[in-house]
């Protein structure tokens, strides 16, 4: 099988492990990896955006057919470079949305004045728990406490926290 790429050897692919790849199905640059792919669920083909030393690609999407209607478009540097920054959002949007589900904080008022809470996951494979702390107006750390990931954090349960002395939550 002929190809229009150099066929790069062992030694200088050592030499050069960051150099980009540019070939119709196969780019590699800029910290991810694009690959045209036959799509398994009809006669078209898809593109996946993997990021580098991540098992699963952060994107997958259709892909264009070339003029002859059979093989895919080819990759080019403006396609590529829309893949990255579409996949980037994709990672941006997930690490956010992660974010929000480990981490919530409201604000409780009490006499002594607003309260803040927080409430944080950790999310330990084999033990998840959650840490449940309270700030001042000032943001000085009042309590702190372990409890479960299952907490049910809520303006309810913080306020009934906060009303117990900020024990542990059983």
């Amino acid at each position: 099988m002929s190809t229009d790429f150099p066929d790069f050897s062992d030694e200088a692919a050592e030499q050069d492990n960051d150099a980009p790849i540019q070939e119709p199905r196969l780019w590699v640059g800029n910290g991810w990896t694009a690959r045209v792919i036959k799509n398994e669920e009809d006669e078209g083909w898809a593109v996946a955006m993997i990021k580098d030393g991540e098992p699963e690609p952060a994107l997958v999407g259709p892909w264009t057919m070339g003029r002859d209607k059979k093989n895919p478009k080819p990759l080019d540097v403006n396609a590529f470079n829309t893949l990255v920054k579409t996949a980037s959002e994709v990672l941006r949007r997930h690490e956010q949305q992660l974010h929000a589900q480990l981490h919530k904080n409201l604000f409780v008022a009490t006499d002594e004045g607003q309260i803040k809470v927080m409430f944080d996951i950790v999310p330990d494979e084999d033990h998840p728990y959650a840490e449940l702390s309270a700030y001042d107006a000032d943001g000085e750390q009042i309590a702190k406490v372990r409890t479960s990931a299952a907490f049910k954090f809520n303006a309810t349960s913080a306020a009934n926290w906060i009303e117990g002395g900020y024990r542990r939550p059983g």
